[in-house]
């Protein structure tokens, strides 16, 4: 019988995280080092990935790879996934947490639903739902080779979920159309691709709740009286589903999507 400690190593196993120079892709780094899993870490192009090396390699003994690939574009897609092939190394665990949030003053985005156009929508469709597409089906072959790959999709509890307006009145936030279409897409797209590469692969989604990044008080507050635990996420609280989804403690987990939100959709 196989101890929890053994369950949750990673040691001899490779991630792939797409996003990772960003704040919840560098605790998912974290996290599979913790675990004496190898990286290779994603990113667009002229990421820093200094900070979140340093950290790693002053705490574990683990293989570090940087690629840089701008996942709006089909062509740089495909680059990554045949320098990821070419480098003839495993890889167990492919994690898509890159995201196109928009900023506010990002034209046709943060803006009335007359005015969200189809340029801004296209781009979040393509980084939110066709790069998770596009890599799982290029890199599925090496994901299947030790029957025991895992594809986790962080996805949002926009996916699922319609928006609160009154959480974002008298502040310059807002809800895109294509951000939670998008998101909704990849859940269920989590979904297909547990039934498509079973049994080799599993595929699970993670829905986090709101993430603190030091928005509007008025944002903050409405949001934690709406949330049975009383606060907003930290990137921090993904870390033990990570672990999870990233390891054999979940092998008997497939096409499932985790809320991890402060019960704010409860």
């Amino acid at each position: 019988m196989k101890k929890i400690s053994d369950l949750i190593s990673l040691k001899g196993r490779r991630a792939l995280i797409t996003g990772a120079a960003g704040g919840i892709g560098q605790e998912i780094a974290l996290t599979i080092a913790e675990l004496g899993g190898d990286l290779v870490l994603v990113d667009h192009p002229d990421s820093d990935y200094t900070l979140i090396k340093q950290k790693i390699s002053d705490n574990w003994n683990v293989d570090i790879d940087c690629i840089d690939s701008n996942l709006e574009h089909k062509d740089s897609r495909t680059s990554l996934i045949n320098t990821v092939i070419k480098q003839n190394k495993n890889l167990d665990i492919l994690i898509n947490n890159a995201a196109f949030v928009g900023e506010t003053t990002l034209d046709g985005w943060i803006n009335d639903f007359s005015k969200q156009s189809i340029e801004t929508w296209n781009r979040a469709i393509e980084v939110n739902l066709t790069s998770p597409f596009h890599l799982s089906q290029g890199l599925a072959d090496l994901l299947k080779k030790n029957n025991n790959g895992s594809i986790i999709n962080i996805a949002s509890i926009y996916g699922f979920k319609a928006p609160d307006y009154s959480l974002y009145l008298g502040t310059k936030m807002g809800n895109p159309a294509a951000y939670a279409s998008s998101k909704g897409g990849l859940i269920q797209l989590t979904k297909w691709l547990a039934s498509t590469l079973a049994p080799d692969v599993r595929v699970n989604a993670l829905s986090p709740g709101g993430i603190w990044r030091n928005q509007p008080a008025k944002f903050v507050e409405r949001y934690e009286s709406k949330t049975p635990l009383g606060r907003m996420g930290t990137e921090e609280d993904l870390k033990g589903i990570i672990a999870y989804l990233a390891s054999d403690l979940s092998l008997y987990a497939t096409g499932q999507n985790i809320v991890v939100d402060g019960g704010w959709t409860v």
